[in-house]
């Protein structure tokens, strides 16, 4: 490890900015065997432009601009994984009182989720509404571009971790609200990616392996 800080240390280049979740057993550089920019919080969530505001701002944005636009980097991958805490707990926040104004103001964590993962949330009950049987339409690069994804179609994995893949594939729609990434989104100098970890198995299953066809 000291060998790669020395190695990067004047010359760094990554290959895509990666976000994750903060549980510590994600070490994206060792099942991707890459070098990227690794980008941490609670759920692998990237809010929505329409929650960017000058006084209430959170950094998950700049570093999209740092990254992308800044360092030219050419790639964006967003990487959920299986018993995410975070994610568990959103699917608990389903319930009305669990989710009250006055429980959020008592926990930072369940107000970001409110405020950032709602969209994630509601998709989820549509596929909910269906026994977990029909596929979701995403937005991927632009709004006119879109896929069709079938959430764990041999009903492998917990609820809570169905929902964590949803919250995984809903965050390329977020990164693709922001107007700074818009050109090089259309043009295809810019390209983003979902990765969904297995803890428990070591196996990944890309963005790719969840898509049906393309509309």
């Amino acid at each position: 490890m000291v060998q790669q800080f020395l190695n990067v240390k004047d010359n760094p280049m990554p290959k895509a900015v990666f976000f994750t979740c903060i549980d510590s057993r994600m070490i994206p550089t060792r099942f991707t065997q890459t070098n990227v920019g690794i980008f941490r919080n609670a759920g692998n969530i990237i809010p929505h432009s329409q929650h960017f505001l000058d006084e209430l701002n959170s950094n998950e944005p700049a570093a999209l601009e740092l990254g992308c636009v800044v360092n030219d980097i050419r790639h964006i991958i967003v990487c959920g994984h299986s018993d995410c805490k975070a994610i568990n707990l959103l699917y608990k926040l389903q319930d009305e009182e669990f989710s009250s104004q006055e429980n959020r103001r008592l926990s930072p964590l369940r107000s970001w989720l409110c405020t950032h993962a709602c969209s994630s949330l509601e998709k989820f009950q549509q596929l909910e509404i269906t026994d977990y049987n029909k596929p979701l339409i995403f937005q991927a690069e632009t709004p006119m571009r879109k896929f069709v994804a079938y959430i764990d179609p041999d009903n492998k994995f917990a609820i809570e971790d169905k929902l964590s893949q949803i919250n995984t594939l809903q965050q390329l729609q977020n990164i693709a609200s922001y107007g700074f990434l818009k050109r090089r989104l259309e043009t295809h100098q810019l390209h983003i990616h979902a990765l969904w970890f297995d803890i428990y198995t070591g196996k990944y299953i890309t963005s790719v392996e969840v898509l049906k066809d393309l509309l």
